[in-house]
């Protein structure tokens, strides 16, 4: 029988998209999200590029690829319904020497294998048609990919939530998980909450929460910082759509990118550098416990010694605008240092495996009560509402 009390720690957008798919398919749960931030969604969800997603980049059959390619979807109805700022203005994904075309083209057909719509491959005269500043050699463009306001995304998805009967306790750290004879007990710094089944969607702090509840994740939960900046806006005319490069498998990230923002202006970024804390947003910010729990744990080291260069060129990037300005240079060969202002950052909830790789896929792992999502990273927002429909499926066996 359907567990009918279910509590779900976190509530960022996964968390709201999860709660919001469980009280679609059973009115009757008890749903109850806790948040130990004063707000929904102040991670993750709103610490990003804005970005819908549509799945050209991920392997097709992974978690990855085919809740993307089902969740822009999903996101683009959610918010023609609750009149949410969105844009399909589309993306090119730019090769600019002859080795990255033959990549291109791979990612072409992963896209096709994906399902993604009306891809097109454009030549350089096609290319600079539709982004006139743009270098490059090739470009696929993404039609379907899009902006949004994640911030109203995830407002919106916490009113549906308490209008469908669910609960939304902001301010409710979680310090204890215990389980009982009914399921869990689960005790916040003010107030203790039973539950048949619990779901960790915590984020940044997913495998801290999974320790809590008896898990030993064998993965870390690492925090890698991305800075942006933002193109003056006597210069945003240099980018009408979204910019992105063409992945390089050498290197586990996607490299800096230019997008344009839901409410005005032009993005440009980000790097990936080690965030001193869980929720460190500036360099300056600094959490000697986070500091620790990363430096002890082996597959940091062996990440480090796998990208050396990479690691070393992203932390020179960190405190260069002129070496930032130079990654961008790649793909608008106009852009100039003084192009070029402060913006904002976020952090990226990354799972390391002990050997030191990153964990590519979404991490779900379901016990008799219990289901922990693990690794939620982009495009986690995108897919948010495609993720939660899974895991309400599971937890309610309706997944086949």
């Amino acid at each position: 029988m359907a567990a009918q009390r279910i509590i779900i720690i976190g509530g960022g957008i996964v968390g709201l998209a999860t709660a919001l798919q469980l009280l679609a398919k059973n009115p009757r749960l008890g749903v109850t999200i806790l948040e130990k931030e004063t707000r929904v969604g102040n991670h993750q969800s709103t610490h990003n590029s804005g970005v819908l997603h549509a799945g050209l980049y991920y392997k097709p059959g992974s978690r990855k690829a085919r809740l993307a390619v089902s969740g822009i979807r999903k996101m683009i109805r959610f918010c023609e319904e609750h009149s949410i700022a969105h844009e399909i203005c589309g993306k090119l994904v730019v090769a600019t020497n002859q080795e990255e075309k033959i990549r291109l083209k791979t990612l072409l057909e992963r896209g096709q294998q994906n399902g993604l719509r009306d891809l097109e491959w454009l030549d350089h005269s096609a290319m600079r048609e539709v982004e006139p500043h743009v270098a490059g050699v090739a470009a696929i463009r993404v039609p379907e990919e899009g902006i949004v306001d994640y911030r109203a995304v995830c407002d919106a998805m916490s009113r549906e939530i308490i209008r469908l009967g669910g609960r939304v306790e902001c301010s409710a750290r979680v310090t204890k998980i215990q389980p009982d004879s009914v399921g869990w007990k689960i005790i916040t710094e003010k107030l203790e909450h039973s539950a048949d089944y619990l779901i960790n969607c915590a984020g940044l702090q997913s495998d801290r929460v999974g320790l809590l509840a008896g898990e030993h994740p064998s993965d870390r939960i690492l925090p890698f910082r991305g800075e942006y900046y933002q193109l003056r806006p006597e210069r945003s005319h240099l980018v009408k759509h979204l910019i992105y490069p063409v992945p390089d498998p050498k290197f586990p990230f996607l490299g800096v990118h230019f997008t344009r923002m839901i409410h005005g202006g032009v993005e440009a970024g980000p790097n990936a550098v080690l965030a001193l804390a869980r929720e460190g947003y500036t360099k300056t910010q600094i959490s000697l416990p986070d500091l620790a729990d990363a430096l002890s744990f082996p597959g940091l080291w062996k990440f480090m010694a796998r990208h050396p260069r990479m690691c070393w060129d992203e932390l020179l990037r960190s405190f260069s605008q002129r070496l930032f300005a130079l990654s961008l240079r790649k793909l608008v060969p106009e852009i100039q240092e003084s192009d070029l202002m402060p913006g904002g950052a976020g952090v990226r909830a990354q799972a390391i495996s002990p050997n030191g790789e990153l964990v590519q896929d979404f991490s779900l792992v379901q016990r008799a009560n219990a289901l922990h999502l693990y690794n939620a990273p982009s495009p986690a927002a995108t897919a948010s509402l495609a993720i939660g429909e899974e895991i309400a499926g599971l937890v309610l066996g309706l997944a086949k």
